[in-house]
């Protein structure tokens, strides 16, 4: 990923582009900070030896530009609002920016372009793409308080991410609705409150880049490489669909404790039918976990003749094992300090 000095600096450019719109206090400030985080993400997609990078790239620029496009047009409607002597509907015109920012961001029902995008990344851009392009926009979409408009998208995203995730054999796609489902829980808990939505973000991130990291060492692509790989290292077979589990919020992993405190919180506020939406959601991204670990423990399965010499490198696989330890028992560790201090 840093093989090159261009890398670095676009990278500091998207972060920079998003702390530009995060700080920013007018809309438009916050449309150049996500101009210049897709002018410096662009360049990080495409690369010469793929064709399918350079697909995902312009399926990437196309549909932010469109959301770029309308957000900048209601921004621009706002600024005027007064001069028009209140003619325009201010609600209405902030309904279309959360729609252009609901859109940038890949949530339901704006998500189409999501899932085929992820299939033609690598794995790092593909984290960069579920983790920290994601920030902006839910930043954003926190100073909209439309309620209606983020709980229709909570529903939509979390049923689409749950049902369109079960059917599917290559891994980013399922990261893809993995991460759909995902935001929809993040979408509540924006409407709670942002701190909720920090600590989720947070977990939800670190999550990710473990089992993109592990992904990404072995250059795994599909569920059946899932099942044919780790002849000789169950460890990491182990490790691996256990850190799904945590993904999917399985208690007592890690993953299950920002989704706790989501319970707890929409549970306060009287969210009942909503909560019980998403833990059934929920309940659906469990099972085809499930049925992959299921699969790949106690069922007799196609494992290759020879033995394949993996891609092993010590210190990454130290590191990946070291982050799994605390997917798996990060629950146990935080309650335990918790009683105890």
């Amino acid at each position: 990923m840093f093989n090159n000095s261009s890398k670095i600096l676009f990278i500091t450019i998207m972060i920079i582009g998003t702390l530009i719109t995060v700080t920013s206090n007018s809309w438009l400030g916050a449309w150049m900070g996500l101009e210049i985080n897709l002018l410096s993400f662009i360049p990080l997609l495409s690369d010469n030896n793929n064709l399918m990078s350079t697909e995902a790239s312009l399926k990437y620029f196309l549909t932010q530009a469109l959301a770029s496009t309308v957000l900048l047009f209601s921004s621009i409607l706002l600024m005027l609002k007064n001069n028009l002597n209140n003619e325009i509907n201010e609600s209405f015109t902030s309904m279309i920016i959360m729609s252009a920012l609901l859109l940038k961001s890949g949530a339901a029902p704006f998500h189409f372009w999501f899932p085929n995008m992820m299939e033609g990344l690598t794995w790092m851009n593909a984290l960069m793409l579920m983790t920290w392009q994601k920030i902006a926009p839910l930043m954003l979409i926190s100073y909209l308080n439309i309620k209606y408009l983020l709980l229709i998208s909570v529903i939509l995203s979390v049923i689409i991410g749950a049902i369109g995730g079960l059917n599917q054999t290559s891994l980013r796609k399922l990261m893809a609705f993995s991460s759909i489902n995902h935001l929809g829980w993040m979408l509540s808990s924006l409407m709670i409150s942002e701190s909720v939505w920090f600590i989720y973000f947070f977990f939800y991130s670190f999550l990710s880049f473990v089992l993109t990291f592990m992904f990404n060492i072995f250059k795994l692509f599909h569920l059946n490489q899932l099942f044919s790989w780790f002849v000789n290292s169950k460890i990491l077979k182990f490790t691996l669909f256990m850190n799904f589990l945590s993904l999917g919020g399985l208690p007592p992993f890690l993953g299950f404790l920002p989704k706790w405190l989501v319970i707890q919180q929409l549970t306060l506020c009287n969210q009942y039918f909503l909560l019980l939406l998403m833990m059934m959601s929920t309940l659906i991204t469990l099972f085809f976990y499930l049925r992959i670990c299921y699969s790949a423990f106690m069922m007799n399965y196609f494992e290759n003749n020879w033995i394949m010499k993996m891609n092993m490198i010590s210190s990454n696989t130290n590191m990946y094992l070291i982050m799994t330890f605390f997917s798996i028992f990060g629950l146990f560790m935080i309650s335990l300090f918790y009683f105890m201090f």
